[in-house]
């Protein structure tokens, strides 16, 4: 059995590791609450301005479509993945790079497939056996729509120049604080939807449906990787407090397990200075 020093030690180490653990999920769930109501608000409209989109790209002349709409075959491929700056959260950064890397081992398997990473626990690992091509962690230190778009431009640019053929998004979309779900979404090129709806007999377009649908294309995708990239922040948050709170109740356990053996150590050592004693004592009286 340990000594009494070494598990005053132990003790003093979990207690000091469960108030690090305690604090970092307060922090996380105050964080939470303000990244949850942002994408519980934009989700809405994000989702009718992709919706609108995708019909009115289905109702398009294939001559009259737009170059994001170019379905080429699919030789190269860019996957987006969508992690966090820091650890400390659980299997949330795990998830989508072993994603991530099942879509380049299987999915696309015979493909060139790159990563661009926006977080820095995705592009750390995956940059060691994947062709990353840019990595843009710093959209976290100031999450907002104009930084978020400037990526959505690049993404953009890159399969207008034919650079790559498809690009997805992988993601974790806030479910709640317990659970987040893995999304793989194709950002380019655009997926019209045919479920034999005409959006031409509800609306009348001015100037052109064509001209409406370039302008609202680019739009549309930098507010879908907005969206993403908002999930997944939220997410991120969530995670880290659930993995806090988990941390937190074992160091608890812990420490009570840890408290147990040094009073049963102590109650053990003070048996025996007590026998010794009487033992002493005896000796002397004989």
């Amino acid at each position: 059995m340990a000594n009494l020093k070494e598990i005053r030690n132990r003790i003093a180490s979990v207690s000091s590791t469960m108030q690090i653990t305690s604090a970092m999920k307060m922090v996380s769930a105050a964080k939470l609450k303000k990244a949850q109501d942002a994408i519980t608000a934009m989700r809405p409209y994000a989702n009718k301005l992709t919706e609108l989109l995708q019909s009115l790209s289905a109702s398009l002349d294939a001559d009259s479509g737009s170059t994001f709409s170019d379905n080429r075959e699919v030789n190269k491929v860019l996957v987006v993945a969508i992690t966090s700056n820091r650890g400390l959260c659980g299997a949330f950064n795990s998830n989508i790079i072993k994603h991530g890397v099942v879509l380049a081992n299987e999915t696309y398997a015979g493909k060139q497939v790159d990563f661009l990473t926006i977080g820095k626990r995705g592009n750390d690992i995956l940059a060691k056996k994947h062709q990353v091509i840019a990595n843009h962690s710093g959209i976290f230190d100031d999450l907002t729509f104009d930084n978020v778009a400037k990526v959505a431009e690049e993404l953009m640019e890159l399969f207008v120049n034919g650079s790559y053929d498809k690009i997805v998004i992988v993601y974790n979309k806030f479910k709640n604080a317990a659970t987040q779900l893995v999304m793989t979404e194709q950002f380019l090129p655009i997926v019209a939807v045919e479920d034999g709806t005409s959006t031409a007999a509800d609306y009348i377009f001015e100037p052109s449906k064509v001209e409406i649908v370039e302008q609202l294309i680019p739009k549309s995708l930098k507010t879908q990787l907005f969206k993403s990239v908002r999930d997944s922040f939220a997410s991120e948050h969530g995670a880290r407090m659930t993995a806090m709170h988990k941390a937190t109740d074992n160091a608890s356990e812990l420490k009570d397990q840890l408290t147990l053996t040094y009073n049963k150590a102590r109650q053990a050592a003070i048996t025996n200075e007590i026998l010794e004693i009487v033992g002493g004592a005896e000796a002397l009286n004989n």
